[in-house]
């Protein structure tokens, strides 16, 4: 028998885990959440954006812009695409589809934007509006007759 006031050893209790790390393991755990988060975002728009990048109605506005003289002399050369296009596309099964795309580009010299309107009938596009609009505020028109 102990005497009373005093007591054993045994009887005091050591904090558990979470107790003593607590403090750290909660900014941790929130910060990998948010980047998880970030992670999933991201990699969405970029699944996204390749799939816009790889439609014809890109592709065929792009091969204009770049083929193009008075492009070419605007922005200079290379000719590159910027992270995000605005804009919208659909296709269906059936072959049938809009598109409607703003591309920002930007050359050596300036940048522009790439401006794309097309419908897809029977898995045919016909466009409406291929343009490049320079910062400088010119327009060049792409369309030519065999695009409508």
């Amino acid at each position: 028998i102990e005497p009373q006031g005093n007591i054993a050893m045994h009887d005091v209790r050591r904090p558990g885990w979470w107790e003593r790390n607590w403090k750290w393991c909660v900014p941790v755990l929130c910060l990998a959440v948010a980047g998880l988060i970030l992670a999933g975002a991201f990699g969405f728009i970029a699944f996204v954006m390749g799939m816009v990048r790889s439609s014809d109605p890109y592709q065929h506005a792009l091969q204009r812009a770049r083929a193009d003289p008075a492009v070419v002399a605007a922005l200079g050369r290379p000719i590159e695409t910027g992270f995000l296009t605005s804009g919208d596309i659909s296709s269906s099964a059936g072959g049938d589809g809009k598109a409607h795309l703003a591309i920002p580009l930007q050359g050596t010299r300036s940048h522009a934007t790439l401006y794309v309107d097309a419908d897809e009938t029977a898995g045919v596009w016909h466009y409406s509006v291929i343009a490049v609009a320079v910062d400088d505020g010119r327009r060049i028109d792409l369309l030519d007759a065999g695009d409508r």
